[in-house]
């Protein structure tokens, strides 16, 4: 039986769900980087890091090559940066909105004192 699309819509968004592989897909949007790189702009055990590769490797929006000793990791398509400017773009809307109801919020404690 087929997964409901959904569904599948859910098992994506929450492969996504982990801070380390939004920034490792942030940080891939700039081109290939070898994991010595992603290693020194994450901060994290190299373990940790090679276990959220592999889940990025297994859904199929990253790929890897090895250059000599050197593994590179890449988006396997433009959809996914096309994603994390969307997402930035919603988040700063909603940012944007709660900040104007704060504004108000403050306004409306300064006018009733």
């Amino acid at each position: 039986m087929p997964v409901p699309l959904y569904q599948a819509k859910a098992e994506f968004f929450r492969m996504l769900g982990h801070p380390v592989r939004i920034r490792v897909l942030e940080l891939l949007q700039d081109g290939p980087t070898p994991v010595r790189d992603l290693l020194a702009q994450i901060e994290i055990e190299p373990a940790a890091l090679s276990q959220q590769l592999a889940v990025l490797r297994r859904s199929g929006i990253v790929t890897s090559t090895r250059e000599g000793a050197t593994v590179v990791y890449e988006l396997a398509g433009g959809d996914v940066a096309e994603l994390m400017r969307a997402a930035r773009r919603i988040l700063t809307e909603m940012l944007a909105g709660q900040h104007q109801l704060l504004t108000e919020l403050r306004d409306a404690d300064v006018t009733t004192e």
